[in-house]
């Protein structure tokens, strides 16, 4: 993958992730604040203060994510984002970090 189409990839991925968030947080079930500065997308939970950082990383075409459970990487493999360490899948994985961090179970999916 050329480094302009992970560069678009990586927007789509961080745009669809606030997506998912805020129309969580609109249902009334997470109180979450999501806030984008160029390839991070900070996600904040009102309740707890707590954060989780996703950033995207041109050079190793990852996307990183920082929780309260820890670093991960996320290369792309087809069409979906894959932890470099497990093989876990993004949405699965960041639907798990929300919750613990946020205390109400979520499904996020769509990136």
């Amino acid at each position: 993958m050329t480094e302009s189409e992970f560069l678009a990839l990586a927007e789509s991925t961080l745009g669809a992730i606030e997506v998912a968030l805020e129309r969580v947080a609109a249902s009334g079930d997470l109180d979450v604040e999501c806030s984008r500065s160029g390839n991070v997308l900070e996600i904040e939970f009102v309740d707890n203060g707590s954060k989780i950082i996703i950033n995207s990383q041109a050079p190793m075409q990852q996307m990183w994510v920082a929780a309260k459970s820890g670093g991960f990487h996320y290369k792309r493999d087809d069409a979906r984002w894959v932890n470099t360490r497990d093989g876990s899948e993004l949405s699965a994985a960041l639907s798990r970090m929300v919750g613990e961090q946020g205390g109400v179970g979520v499904a996020l999916d769509g990136f």
